[in-house]
């Protein structure tokens, strides 16, 4: 099958996204106005981006053999580029030109059996291995700050295994290789009517192994919560040797080795192939954003269609702050939005039984932002949506003006979440 397409732009070094995009000076200004006027932020000067000419990266402690040179880089922008991840910590280091513990080497394996060599050499050379997809990291897995039990690192860049090897149409699965990142998975998947349905904020920039390995949450992801929901079996390289899991569509056996790497953050191998469980294409959908003047009312009516057996695709709240920064509302009230798909069946009795729910705990649903599919790429939902995809460079956008914006993940019980909520 053909390799995906999204390796022909050179990323950023510091940054979300490719070299060009980003927020536009007009739109920092009016972002920086918005801040002021809605939410009583001052902002001060904003930073000048890096220049990798002002970086000073430590020259490489180590050097690739012979018969690696051809995959292996010493590049200023390549080490650049895989030194830092993108939570604030890095987006700060990386303005203040802190790029303290860049990668000596890049490698760039064309396929399985050169980055076994890489790894083989790596490890007869006591060189670490850092394993990198797109570069998405929040929390420190890409960074190749290795300790002094090391002679150096290496950052092994899967960027060129990019395919879908096969497609098992009859079983709804694909073997895809790791370093595929997401739109260009949706690409190779759209022909055959397939898509594997896992939207993380981070999809642009973020790889099937990457996904794997930090086990990661989607945006539709009420059903389906996590990308180990979708695993059948993978392939991961390692120091010692290769780890091939059995497929199978489920295992009630034992310990499961697939379980072992979900989540395992790079430290046991380096994913290069899985076998996922797709989906057909969605070709009915309904949507609708709701307000809520209370938010305990909102949280109790995601309570309420979250226990319903309704399963919505997407089933996302807002509180009045979060839905004035996103543009899906004013700040006078929360947002609640609520979406259903199927390829099988219309989804509108789901969605009407769902706003009956939200109705019950004082929500109110806009005629405007109800219905099919138009409704859930305008109207709130749709503003949201556009924040959504774009949030990288938001995030990019508030650390130049010196405000902290961050990520996390958390989890409760619905009995502790009042507690929780107010907390935080």
């Amino acid at each position: 099958m053909e390799r995906g397409t999204a390796v022909a732009r050179r990323r950023k070094f510091w940054g979300w996204g490719y070299e060009g995009e980003g927020l536009s000076d007009a739109e920092l200004s009016t972002l920086a106005s918005a801040l002021r006027e809605r939410l009583g932020i001052t902002c001060g000067s904003i930073a000048p981006l890096p220049e990798l000419s002002s970086i000073s990266l430590r020259p490489p402690r180590v050097e690739a053999p012979p018969s690696l040179t051809g995959c292996c880089s010493t590049d200023p922008w390549d080490r650049a580029e895989h030194t830092l991840g993108k939570s604030f910590h890095d987006l700060v280091r990386g303005l203040r030109h802190r790029y303290d513990h860049p990668p000596d080497l890049v490698a760039f394996p064309s396929d399985e059996s050169e980055l076994v060599a890489v790894l083989d050499w790596a490890s007869s050379a006591s060189v670490a291995a850092v394993p990198y997809g797109g570069g998405s990291s929040v929390a420190g897995g890409i960074e190749p700050d290795v300790g002094p039990g090391y002679r150096g690192a290496v950052s092994v860049d899967l960027r060129h295994l990019d395919r879908v090897l096969e497609i098992d149409r009859s079983s709804r699965a694909a073997r895809i290789q790791g370093g595929v990142l997401g739109p260009a998975l949706e690409d190779q998947l759209r022909p055959h009517g397939l898509t594997l349905r896992h939207f993380p904020q981070s999809f642009e920039l973020s790889s099937l192994g990457g996904w794997i390995a930090t086990r990661s949450g989607g945006h539709y992801a009420t059903l389906f919560t996590h990308i180990d929901e979708f695993v059948e079996g993978m392939r991961v390289v390692t120091p010692r040797g290769v780890l091939e899991t059995r497929r199978l569509p489920g295992d009630g056996a034992g310990v499961s080795a697939d379980r072992l790497v979900i989540g395992s953050e790079g430290s046991l191998g380096v994913i290069t192939e899985a076998w996922m469980r797709l989906q057909d294409r969605p070709g009915f959908r309904a949507s609708s954003s709701t307000l809520f003047s209370d938010f305990a009312g909102a949280w109790q009516a995601v309570r309420a269609i979250a226990q319903s057996g309704l399963w919505p695709a997407n089933c996302r709240l807002l509180d009045p702050t979060e839905a004035l920064i996103s543009g899906a509302g004013d700040g006078s009230a929360s947002v609640l939005i609520v979406t259903f798909e199927s390829a099988d069946h219309p989804v509108d009795a789901s969605l009407e039984r769902a706003l009956e729910l939200v109705r019950d705990f004082g929500g109110v649903v806009p005629s405007a932002d109800s219905g099919g599919s138009e409704a859930n790429r305008s109207g709130a939902a749709g503003l949201w949506r556009d924040a959504f995809i774009r949030g990288g460079h938001f995030h990019d956008a508030y650390v130049r003006m010196g405000l902290v914006q961050e990520t996390f993940e958390t989890a409760c019980s619905w009995d502790r979440f009042p507690a929780f909520h107010e907390g935080v």
